[in-house]
């Protein structure tokens, strides 16, 4: 899959069938419409493509006013996002820079200058609630009459449905605030994880008596507190441990998010690793505690309650199970 950072230049320019959004989590509804995508492209001999942006529009939004708060916690981050749209059959993703210059451009402007000429559209699906242009001017039938002119064919996929509830973004996030990990993972179609580089942190952990692998968060994460989890990437099989996601507010005043795991019996170096860390229940919200004795008291109930979670199960659990996230 290629990834170009804004629109390709003219000589990577090729005709293709498009979809765009922001993708975040890359859930039953997104995998719905990139097979779609997939299946027209390849009908059509074209490139299947997608268009994201970087940051989400809304952190861009929320920045500018200065309320963050309005900005929607992030699912995955960049790295995961284009696995995920990897595994989905995409050829090409343009990750737009999503800035005030982008952000000014009308509807027209938008269709002439990223989907003609930037980006050699053919074949186009969006959602049934897509806006674009600036101030989400531009709705689906503007679309569809802009893509009659323009020479490229307008497909709208219907809303993706799981029973009674609208498969989204906000779905998902919503279930991983509350730590329902396998309602995430009915609407992902897999178990909800974090993937990043192992770097070096304050070495606390270990002084404490539990060593931790840290893994930077570079945006607010959709969940936050203390996690029985599984690892990735360091051996054949998923290894257990215990997690912390959040802004450490013991030991650290910085504002900075963080994930930190304790792998259960497991003492190799692992800086630079990529590894991808699996949430399977959450035990508890994340507190400020008085002082590193209750801090380590704290950690040492977490970790026996994570180990007797895997004892139930016999060890780490296939990632293909969803059971992930039953009440303790």
């Amino acid at each position: 899959m290629k990834v170009f950072r804004g629109l390709p230049n003219a000589q990577a320019r090729a005709p293709c069938a498009l979809t765009i959004g922001n993708f975040d989590g890359v859930h039953y509804g997104h995998q719905a419409l990139l097979a779609r995508v997939r299946a027209a492209a390849t009908d059509l001999q074209l490139e299947a493509a997608v268009m994201t942006f970087e940051p989400h529009p809304r952190e861009f939004f929320a920045e500018r006013s200065g309320d963050l708060s309005t900005a929607p916690p992030r699912i995955a981050n960049l790295r995961d996002k284009l696995q995920s749209l990897s595994d989905c059959g995409v050829d090409r993703v343009i990750v737009e820079h999503f800035n005030a210059l982008f952000a000014s451009l009308n509807p027209q402007q938008f269709t002439e200058q990223v989907l003609v000429d930037g980006l050699h559209v053919k074949w186009l699906m969006v959602g049934d609630d897509f806006c674009y242009g600036a101030r989400r001017a531009g709705n689906v039938q503007m679309l569809i009459e802009a893509g009659r002119q323009a020479g490229f064919h307008v497909e709208i996929l219907p809303t993706v449905m799981n029973g009674s509830i609208r498969v989204s973004s906000s779905a998902v996030r919503a279930a991983l605030a509350l730590g329902d990990f396998a309602h995430a993972a009915q609407l992902l179609g897999h178990p909800y994880s974090i993937s990043g580089h192992v770097i070096h942190g304050q070495k606390l952990g270990r002084t404490l008596g539990f060593p931790t692998l840290n893994l930077r968060i570079a945006h607010r994460p959709a969940l936050s507190g203390i996690f029985v989890v599984q690892v990735h990437g360091l051996g054949a099989q998923p290894l257990p441990g215990v997690a912390s996601l959040g802004m450490r507010p013991t030991v650290d005043d910085s504002g900075r998010v963080l994930l930190e795991v304790h792998v259960f019996d497991f003492a190799q170096c692992s800086y630079g690793k990529l590894v991808r860390v699996e949430f399977m229940a959450k035990l508890r919200d994340e507190e400020t505690f008085r002082d590193l004795p209750s801090l380590t008291a704290a950690i040492t109930r977490d970790a026996h309650q994570a180990r007797a979670f895997f004892a139930r199960r016999r060890g780490p659990i296939a990632t293909n199970e969803f059971d992930a996230g039953r009440p303790l």
